[in-house]
């Protein structure tokens, strides 16, 4: 697995945080509302290169344009599925820092793109699923996990996670916390977040439910977010 080397302008370490829990904005379309989440002390910004995505980053910005902002962000691609060159490709083009791997990608695939860049492996996770069972070929394959609630296709589904489900196992990796978080939840993930089985929590993903129109997020109220989930 290969050490984060950032192409961002970002400062200090994202395994530290800038105070409180780590946050990550996903489906970004808008350079200009990805260089505010640097602003208000985000950490992560995700970009989805998934054409069946309504927030296909392809369809507003190119690489040219991320590459050559200034952003304080550091970048994440999102893929579901797609190859090991098209993944390397987007990588270069658009300056990404990490990469995560939303779709039916096996270990040894993991391996080699983390042998490349730090890469996230998202899991879709039901209501009665064995959780370690389902992770456990991929502890040596990726650098973090990312939970996220099973749905019909690939990709977020906008239903909550119910993170009740990770008090009963042990979760050996840094995660990302995703499924349909909402600007209401700040006070109970900041309660989960002091809880034992929130030890390896990495940073909380935050998406469709800070939006206006998929892709655009209302900035407002991403801002009151961070401003709770971090003091």
């Amino acid at each position: 697995m290969k050490e984060l080397e950032t192409n961002s302008e970002a400062t200090g370490s994202p395994f530290r945080g800038r105070g409180g829990l780590r946050l990550k904005v996903c489906g970004m379309t808008d350079l200009q509302q990805m260089h505010q989440l640097g602003t208000m002390g985000v950490e992560f910004a995700g970009m989805i290169f998934y054409h069946k995505s309504p927030r296909f980053v392809l369809k507003h910005l190119n690489g040219e344009m991320v590459k050559r902002a200034k952003l304080k962000v550091y970048k994440v691609g999102v893929f579901v599925n797609a190859s090991y060159d098209e993944i390397l490709n987007h990588v270069e083009n658009f300056g990404l820092d990490m990469v995560q791997l939303h779709g039916d990608e096996t270990p040894r695939f993991c391996e080699q793109v983390s042998n490349y860049i730090q890469t996230i492996k998202a899991f879709r996770i039901g209501e009665d699923e064995n959780i370690p069972w389902k992770v456990k070929d991929y502890y040596e394959s990726c650098d973090m996990y990312l939970f996220d609630t099973l749905g019909a296709g690939y990709g977020g589904t906008g239903k909550k996670f119910n993170w009740e489900m990770l008090k009963e196992v042990a979760i050996n990796k840094p995660y990302f916390l995703s499924g349909g978080i909402e600007p209401t939840d700040a006070a109970a993930i900041k309660a989960f977040a002091s809880e034992e089985a929130a030890k390896n929590l990495f940073a909380l993903d935050v998406n469709s439910k800070f939006e206006v129109s998929p892709g655009v997020k209302d900035m407002g109220m991403v801002r009151k977010f961070v401003e709770e989930v971090k003091k």
